[in-house]
């Protein structure tokens, strides 16, 4: 595939090599600046790079430059320093809409990380298979500047950006391979909804692109077509009614000539394209809506229930009805499977859920959650209407919540973990985030309240997550934080007191680390290990499964086995796969649980007995990668009978990544 330019301006021999020395005077002044003090002149690399983005020598000039200019610290002080923790559909909007500078510090992002795809780059934080997932995420919300000519918001950018952006992913794409582009793309957004996120709009964009694509006579569709059109189809024309996706006007005014045995068609597809997929389609909630009024009996039907969701819809009809009435648009579609996944789990019979519910369809948020809703979400539905939504979506797929792009993995897990285990906590700490802005929680007999505390390690408010996460989050970060600074000079670390007071009670007194808090080395690691196994594996503790899940913390490397940091999850269950080989299942937060930390360990969403939202691995390399965890001491099995050939496997592999050294 031939590079488009565009009209962009090529260099000429002297001009090009005039460009690339300004380039590289730039990166050295900004290297020797860093080596000064903390001012960096980061505008000159900028002001450098920005005509060589218009050509693909000035890219491959930028490409071979990226180790200097990372090295140069251009990167540093800003979010692009942690390219681990960037969102794609945040960058998206980036290079396409943001200011200028912002535009071209992303571009340099993305050049970044296709060096590091490609093995040319190693960054220490994130790992080539990352990179690779983040650029095809990336590149399918952009493949209308692809397979079309630039839209008027793009030709009109300041200093022919559009054109700047255009030449980047024809770039990528020449890199990345153009004749298998729409297969790794929609096998990425399969891999991706294998996990069932509750945050999907990110997903939709990339099926929006895909099925532009589609329409595209010149895209090769290839293999994918297929698996493409089932993603197309969910979105935009699930049943025979909006197979054409005529419009929602025009989709509410054919239900009204339909007949009952037309309508049960529409309700089955419906179910098995939400089910089958993870997606809700837009034209979803009009139908529920309608029959509402129409044939009430139908909706379990079309919400796709089993006997138990069902039982559970008719015996709560009121609650089951004003929620479909107060959450269930267009605009928060995806509302429909977390209501039926709701229903699937029975929670509503236990008695604090149902009153928890009532409470929330009656709450008026305060002045400052609605505005962060409203700034997120826009004002097309209420604040209350978006956030009851979230609600219905996290206490439905619990395991499929996500931290977004702050580092704010342990209050994410506990979301998680109250959403799972005790649902009308998450819906109390909602409550009083959204109608007080304000969560209180007691730490050892004193109370401690968000309001009176600054501001944690979640400084700004999250992106890409759901607005349960957006409005509690802020205010679970600095709880956190607080109970952790009271708990610093104790002499061990502080998660053996917080995990277990900012949880819940369910959280085991028994307390494991395998590194010295104050050396960063091991400290009895095959002890640890030990106690790991006779703790929760099925064969060594009596066959008592894990009860509750408990948080547990693990040492993230990349596939290069590089140290990246720490990390909180939760341990799930311990449970034989379909291969007969014990596996733990985990709650990752990361908003993407598929991962390869080297060493042949990769994490599984899929195909091995995950449950939607689990990851998993066999207890041994798990084990390699764990640093703490929480159990029950009176129900710990003897550590002195684990194999010693199973003790010595995870330790190998821990001394061999992230223990070296230590």
């Amino acid at each position: 595939m031939s590079v488009d330019t565009h009209g962009s301006h090529p260099h000429d021999d002297g001009n090009s090599e005039k460009l690339v020395n300004q380039l590289d005077s730039a990166i050295a002044r900004l290297a020797a600046a860093n080596a000064l003090a903390e001012v960096s002149p980061v505008f000159e690399v900028i002001d450098a790079a920005r005509p060589l983005m218009f050509d693909t020598r000035g890219l491959e000039t930028l490409y071979a430059r990226i180790p200097a200019i990372e090295a140069a610290g251009f990167f540093g002080g800003s979010d692009w320093d942690y390219p681990q923790t960037l969102v794609p559909s945040l960058a998206v909007r980036t290079v396409r809409h943001g200011d200028p500078i912002a535009t071209l510090v992303e571009s340099l992002s993305q050049i970044r990380l296709l060096a590091v795809a490609k093995g040319d780059y190693a960054h220490p934080s994130v790992s080539a298979e990352h990179a690779n997932h983040f650029l095809a995420q990336v590149m399918a919300m952009n493949l209308d500047i692809v397979v079309s000519d630039l839209q008027e918001s793009d030709r009109l950018r300041p200093d022919r950006l559009g054109y700047a952006v255009q030449n980047l992913y024809h770039y990528l794409l020449e890199h990345l391979g153009y004749q298998n582009l729409l297969e790794q793309l929609v096998a990425e957004v399969w891999r991706i909804l294998a996990q069932r996120p509750v945050q999907v709009d990110g997903v939709k964009q990339m099926v929006t692109q895909i099925a532009a694509c589609l329409n595209s006579p010149d895209t090769p569709v290839g293999e994918a077509s297929e698996d493409a059109r089932k993603l197309v189809n969910a979105v935009f024309g699930p049943t025979e009614g909006c197979r054409e996706d005529p419009g929602l006007d025009v989709y509410v005014e054919r239900l009204a000539s339909m007949d009952d045995a037309t309508l049960l068609q529409e309700a089955i597809a419906f179910a098995q394209a939400m089910h089958s997929t993870g997606l809700v389609s837009p034209y979803m909630p009009g139908f529920i809506r309608y029959l509402r009024h129409r044939w009430n009996e139908l909706i379990p039907t079309a919400l796709g229930l089993s006997q138990t969701g069902a039982d559970a819809f008719h015996c709560y009809p009121a609650l089951i009805h004003t929620l479909i009435d107060e959450a269930l648009f267009p605009e928060t579609s995806q509302a429909a499977y977390g209501l039926a996944m709701m229903l699937e789990r029975g929670i509503l019979y236990s008695p604090p859920v149902a009153p928890s519910l009532w409470r929330q369809l009656r709450m008026t948020l305060c002045d400052a959650a609605a505005r962060k809703i409203v700034s997120v979400f826009g004002n097309r539905r209420s604040p209350e209407c978006f956030l009851l939504a979230d609600v219905l979506n996290v206490l439905g797929r619990p395991l499929g919540v996500g931290q977004g792009n702050y580092p704010t993995c342990q209050s994410t897990r506990a979301l998680s973990m109250w959403a799972y285990n005790t649902p009308a906590e998450l819906l109390r700490v909602v409550a009083w985030a959204a109608r007080d802005d304000e969560v209180i929680m007691r730490f050892e007999g004193s109370s401690i309240s968000s309001r009176e505390l600054g501001a944690g390690l979640s400084t700004e408010p999250p992106v890409d997550v759901d607005a349960v996460s957006l409005l509690t989050v802020p205010h679970l970060d600095r709880v956190y934080f607080e109970m952790g600074r009271r708990s610093i000079g104790r002499g061990e670390d502080p998660h053996k007191w917080v995990n277990a007071e900012f949880h819940g009670d369910h959280v085991g007194h028994g307390f494991r680390i395998a590194v010295d808090v104050f050396t960063g080395g091991l400290k009895d690691f095959e002890g640890f290990i030990r106690d790991f196994y006779a703790a929760y594996h099925p064969f060594y503790n009596g066959n008592i499964p894990v009860i509750n899940p408990q948080p547990a913390g693990i040492a993230v490397t990349d596939s290069a086995t590089r140290f990246l940091g720490w990390h909180a999850i939760t341990i799930q269950r311990l449970a034989l796969d379909p291969n007969q080989v014990m596996r733990v299942y985990f709650f990752n937060p990361n908003n993407d649980s598929g991962q390869d930390w080297g060493q042949d360990i990769i994490t599984s969403t899929q195909g091995n007995g995950e449950l939607y939202g689990e990851a998993s691995l066999p207890v041994s390399q798990f084990a390699s990668r764990l640093y703490v965890f929480h159990y029950d001491p009176i129900e710990k099995g003897d550590s002195a009978i684990i194999p010693s050939d199973e003790v010595d496997r995870a330790m190998g592999l821990a001394r061999d990544s992230w223990a070296s050294g230590r």
